[in-house]
């Protein structure tokens, strides 16, 4: 037995993934990842990099992408907790610019698997926050972008109010989903 639940989500070829974890007296060990498990549950998962970021209450990351050669990505919150929130953005797809938002946490130890044409964002439920995200593709700088956080045109309902919400510069620059032009592969 792996250890491992796989949900397929109605985002077609998204995945939530309640992770392998045990714990006693000492602590705890959880497992996000293993290829043949995953293989096995119909996900194709090339691990390329392996990043975290670090995030204060209340800040809002994303809604991010990149459109040459978009990356896959198994996003998991190894400390802290996250409401994390992927968008359809494949103008084929039935589901094109429908949103779904699900907690991540060090407790829970869900992951969420993002497929290639998806944005991905969160905002962070505790101080001190670790998301770690882990890519299958390279990353392309001249081609990373995203959608702003409150586009209506998608209406992410986020859990901070905007009066507390901490954003990046770069990220209140992003594009509406009206202006997307749709990803290179």
């Amino acid at each position: 037995m792996s250890g491992f639940t796989f949900t397929e989500l109605d985002l077609n070829g998204a995945f939530l993934i309640d992770c392998f974890s045990v714990g006693d007296v000492r602590g705890g060990f959880s497992k996000t990842f293993e290829k043949d498990i995953y293989k096995s549950a119909g996900i194709e998962f090339n691990l390329n990099e392996t990043f975290m970021s670090v995030s204060s209450k209340n800040v809002i990351r994303g809604l991010h992408f990149q459109l040459h050669k978009p990356q896959a990505k198994l996003v998991s919150v190894p400390k802290g907790r996250v409401y994390d929130v992927i968008v359809d953005l494949r103008h084929s797809s039935p589901t094109f610019k429908q949103w779904r938002g699900y907690e991540l946490s060090a407790e829970n130890h869900r992951a969420l698997y993002v497929p290639r044409g998806f944005a991905h964002g969160f905002a962070s439920l505790e101080d001190g926050t670790i998301m770690m995200y882990q890519c299958d593709g390279a990353y392309d700088s001249k081609t990373d972008t995203g959608i702003i956080f409150n586009d209506l045109d998608i209406g992410v309902i986020w859990p901070v109010a905007d009066s507390i919400a901490i954003h990046s510069a770069r990220d209140l620059k992003l594009m509406k989903v009206k202006d997307f032009r749709g990803f290179i592969f």
